[in-house]
Protein backbone atom coordinates (compact mmCIF):
# COMPACT_ATOMS: atom_id res chain seq x y z
CA UNK A 1 0.00 0.00 0.00
CA UNK A 2 1.14 3.45 0.09
CA UNK A 3 2.20 5.59 2.69
CA UNK A 4 -1.62 6.25 3.65
CA UNK A 5 -2.09 2.63 3.99
CA UNK A 6 -5.29 3.13 1.96
CA UNK A 7 -4.59 3.14 -1.97
CA UNK A 8 -2.59 1.10 -4.24
CA UNK A 9 -1.32 2.27 -6.97
CA UNK A 10 -0.97 0.81 -10.27
CA UNK A 11 0.72 2.43 -13.53
CA UNK A 12 -0.66 0.83 -16.83
CA UNK A 13 1.66 1.82 -19.93
CA UNK A 14 1.98 0.93 -23.41
CA UNK A 15 1.29 1.88 -27.00
CA UNK A 16 -1.86 2.48 -29.14
CA UNK A 17 -3.70 -1.12 -30.37
CA UNK A 18 -2.30 -3.05 -27.73
CA UNK A 19 -6.05 -2.76 -25.46
CA UNK A 20 -4.70 -1.09 -22.47
CA UNK A 21 -7.74 0.53 -22.42
CA UNK A 22 -9.78 -3.58 -21.49
CA UNK A 23 -6.45 -4.30 -19.60
CA UNK A 24 -8.01 -1.26 -17.33
CA UNK A 25 -11.26 -1.81 -17.58
CA UNK A 26 -10.61 -5.90 -16.16
CA UNK A 27 -8.90 -4.56 -13.38
CA UNK A 28 -11.57 -1.81 -12.42
CA UNK A 29 -14.20 -4.53 -13.18
CA UNK A 30 -12.88 -6.75 -10.78
CA UNK A 31 -11.68 -3.99 -7.82
CA UNK A 32 -15.76 -2.82 -8.08
CA UNK A 33 -16.68 -6.49 -7.81
CA UNK A 34 -14.68 -6.50 -4.47
CA UNK A 35 -16.15 -4.34 -2.95
CA UNK A 36 -13.26 -1.67 -3.38
CA UNK A 37 -13.35 2.59 -4.77
CA UNK A 38 -11.77 2.70 -8.28
CA UNK A 39 -9.99 6.20 -9.48
CA UNK A 40 -8.48 6.48 -13.01
CA UNK A 41 -7.22 9.06 -15.41
CA UNK A 42 -6.19 7.98 -19.07
CA UNK A 43 -4.40 9.29 -21.75
CA UNK A 44 -5.13 7.73 -25.03
CA UNK A 45 -5.65 10.03 -27.99
CA UNK A 46 -2.36 8.95 -29.55
CA UNK A 47 -3.82 5.72 -29.50
CA UNK A 48 -4.79 5.60 -33.23
CA UNK A 49 -1.02 6.27 -34.45
CA UNK A 50 0.64 3.49 -32.16
CA UNK A 51 1.94 6.65 -29.97
CA UNK A 52 2.45 6.23 -26.33
CA UNK A 53 -0.18 5.48 -23.86
CA UNK A 54 -0.82 5.06 -19.74
CA UNK A 55 -3.57 4.88 -16.91
CA UNK A 56 -3.38 6.08 -13.72
CA UNK A 57 -5.34 3.30 -11.70
CA UNK A 58 -6.08 3.63 -8.07
CA UNK A 59 -7.52 1.30 -5.82
CA UNK A 60 -9.02 2.37 -2.63
CA UNK A 61 -9.30 6.25 -1.22
CA UNK A 62 -7.13 8.80 -3.55
CA UNK A 63 -8.24 12.16 -3.40
CA UNK A 64 -6.66 12.65 -6.95
CA UNK A 65 -7.31 10.14 -10.42
CA UNK A 66 -3.06 10.96 -10.84
CA UNK A 67 -0.69 8.91 -9.26
CA UNK A 68 2.20 11.37 -7.55
CA UNK A 69 5.43 10.64 -8.90
CA UNK A 70 7.49 8.00 -7.04
CA UNK A 71 4.30 6.65 -5.86
CA UNK A 72 3.04 4.00 -7.71
CA UNK A 73 2.72 0.21 -5.84
CA UNK A 74 3.31 -1.41 -9.81
CA UNK A 75 3.68 -1.36 -13.03
CA UNK A 76 2.22 -2.61 -16.03
CA UNK A 77 3.65 -2.18 -19.03
CA UNK A 78 2.76 -4.20 -22.36
CA UNK A 79 5.71 -2.90 -24.16
CA UNK A 80 9.24 -2.72 -22.44
CA UNK A 81 10.69 0.57 -23.70
CA UNK A 82 6.92 2.38 -22.07
CA UNK A 83 7.92 1.01 -19.02
CA UNK A 84 10.96 3.01 -18.95
CA UNK A 85 9.65 6.06 -19.89
CA UNK A 86 7.13 6.15 -16.84
CA UNK A 87 9.35 4.88 -14.34
CA UNK A 88 9.72 7.96 -12.36
CA UNK A 89 5.84 7.15 -11.12
CA UNK A 90 7.15 4.19 -9.39
CA UNK A 91 8.26 4.22 -5.70
CA UNK A 92 11.58 2.42 -4.90
CA UNK A 93 11.24 -1.07 -4.93
CA UNK A 94 7.95 -0.91 -6.41
CA UNK A 95 7.01 -4.27 -8.59
CA UNK A 96 7.30 -3.85 -12.45
CA UNK A 97 5.00 -6.48 -14.72
CA UNK A 98 6.46 -6.18 -18.43
CA UNK A 99 6.24 -7.18 -21.35
CA UNK A 100 9.25 -7.84 -23.76
CA UNK A 101 8.33 -6.52 -26.59
CA UNK A 102 9.61 -3.42 -28.01
CA UNK A 103 7.70 -1.60 -30.44
CA UNK A 104 10.25 1.34 -31.78
CA UNK A 105 9.25 5.00 -32.12
CA UNK A 106 8.81 6.97 -34.77
CA UNK A 107 11.79 9.32 -33.39
CA UNK A 108 13.72 6.22 -32.32
CA UNK A 109 13.39 4.55 -36.09
CA UNK A 110 14.27 8.09 -37.82
CA UNK A 111 17.66 8.64 -35.76
CA UNK A 112 18.72 4.85 -36.32
CA UNK A 113 17.59 5.04 -40.29
CA UNK A 114 19.71 8.79 -40.37
CA UNK A 115 22.64 7.51 -38.80
CA UNK A 116 24.93 7.02 -41.76
CA UNK A 117 27.49 6.06 -39.66
CA UNK A 118 25.54 3.40 -38.16
CA UNK A 119 26.11 3.95 -34.78
CA UNK A 120 23.04 4.66 -33.54
CA UNK A 121 21.35 1.46 -32.09
CA UNK A 122 17.97 0.63 -30.77
CA UNK A 123 17.50 0.27 -27.37
CA UNK A 124 17.78 -3.41 -26.13
CA UNK A 125 15.35 -5.14 -23.36
CA UNK A 126 18.85 -5.97 -21.48
CA UNK A 127 19.44 -2.80 -21.54
CA UNK A 128 15.98 -1.44 -20.57
CA UNK A 129 15.84 -3.96 -17.84
CA UNK A 130 18.85 -2.96 -16.28
CA UNK A 131 18.23 1.31 -16.20
CA UNK A 132 14.95 -0.28 -14.54
CA UNK A 133 16.85 -2.23 -11.65
CA UNK A 134 18.09 1.27 -10.68
CA UNK A 135 15.43 1.59 -9.07
CA UNK A 136 13.65 -1.33 -8.20
CA UNK A 137 15.03 -5.21 -8.18
CA UNK A 138 11.49 -6.21 -8.69
CA UNK A 139 11.34 -6.80 -12.33
CA UNK A 140 9.32 -9.40 -13.45
CA UNK A 141 9.62 -9.97 -17.26
CA UNK A 142 7.63 -11.51 -19.45
CA UNK A 143 7.57 -13.29 -22.81
CA UNK A 144 4.00 -12.20 -23.29
CA UNK A 145 3.42 -12.59 -27.01
CA UNK A 146 4.93 -16.63 -26.65
CA UNK A 147 2.47 -17.34 -23.59
CA UNK A 148 -0.45 -15.87 -25.56
CA UNK A 149 0.32 -18.21 -28.22
CA UNK A 150 0.71 -20.88 -26.21
CA UNK A 151 -2.83 -19.67 -24.94
CA UNK A 152 -3.84 -20.37 -28.27
CA UNK A 153 -4.22 -16.84 -29.82
CA UNK A 154 -1.80 -14.01 -29.79
CA UNK A 155 -3.83 -11.32 -28.99
CA UNK A 156 -4.30 -12.81 -25.27
CA UNK A 157 -1.15 -10.56 -24.16
CA UNK A 158 -3.55 -8.43 -22.08
CA UNK A 159 -4.90 -11.45 -19.70
CA UNK A 160 -1.09 -13.37 -19.56
CA UNK A 161 -0.10 -9.91 -18.12
CA UNK A 162 -3.19 -9.47 -15.54
CA UNK A 163 -2.16 -13.58 -14.92
CA UNK A 164 0.95 -12.34 -13.60
CA UNK A 165 0.06 -8.83 -11.58
CA UNK A 166 -2.87 -11.49 -9.91
CA UNK A 167 0.54 -13.36 -8.55
CA UNK A 168 1.88 -10.55 -6.48
CA UNK A 169 1.29 -11.34 -3.09
CA UNK A 170 0.24 -7.79 -2.30
CA UNK A 171 -1.97 -7.17 -4.94
CA UNK A 172 -5.19 -6.08 -2.98
CA UNK A 173 -7.76 -7.71 -5.47
CA UNK A 174 -7.78 -11.62 -5.44
CA UNK A 175 -6.48 -13.08 -8.07
CA UNK A 176 -10.01 -15.26 -9.13
CA UNK A 177 -11.91 -12.09 -8.96
CA UNK A 178 -9.88 -10.78 -11.52
CA UNK A 179 -10.18 -14.41 -13.42
CA UNK A 180 -13.65 -13.23 -13.70
CA UNK A 181 -13.50 -9.91 -14.68
CA UNK A 182 -11.26 -11.32 -17.50
CA UNK A 183 -13.92 -13.59 -18.57
CA UNK A 184 -16.90 -11.40 -18.63
CA UNK A 185 -15.16 -8.61 -20.40
CA UNK A 186 -13.14 -10.62 -23.67
CA UNK A 187 -15.39 -11.76 -26.51
CA UNK A 188 -16.94 -14.37 -25.88
CA UNK A 189 -15.14 -17.16 -28.63
CA UNK A 190 -11.83 -16.05 -26.68
CA UNK A 191 -13.01 -16.86 -23.21
CA UNK A 192 -11.04 -20.47 -23.28
CA UNK A 193 -7.71 -18.81 -24.72
CA UNK A 194 -7.55 -16.04 -22.63
CA UNK A 195 -8.45 -18.14 -19.07
CA UNK A 196 -5.38 -20.26 -20.58
CA UNK A 197 -3.25 -17.06 -20.58
CA UNK A 198 -4.28 -15.42 -17.70
CA UNK A 199 -3.30 -19.03 -15.80
CA UNK A 200 0.06 -19.02 -17.75
CA UNK A 201 0.63 -15.29 -16.83
CA UNK A 202 -0.01 -16.20 -13.27
CA UNK A 203 2.49 -19.19 -13.14
CA UNK A 204 5.25 -16.97 -14.69
CA UNK A 205 4.66 -14.08 -12.70
CA UNK A 206 4.51 -15.88 -9.84
CA UNK A 207 8.03 -18.13 -10.52
CA UNK A 208 9.99 -14.75 -11.43
CA UNK A 209 8.94 -13.44 -8.03
CA UNK A 210 9.79 -15.98 -6.20
CA UNK A 211 13.02 -16.53 -7.55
Amino acid sequence: MTETGKTFNIMFAGVGGQGLMLLSAILGKAAVDTGLRVMTGEQHGLSQRQGSIYVHFRIGDPISPLIPYGRADMMIAMEASEALRYIEYLKEDGVVIMSNRIMPSVTETERVVLDKQKKTKYLTVEQIVERLKQVTKNVVLLDSLALAIQAGNERTENSVLIGATAACKDFPIPAEEVRKAVLALVPPKTVDANSKAFDLGRDAGGACLES
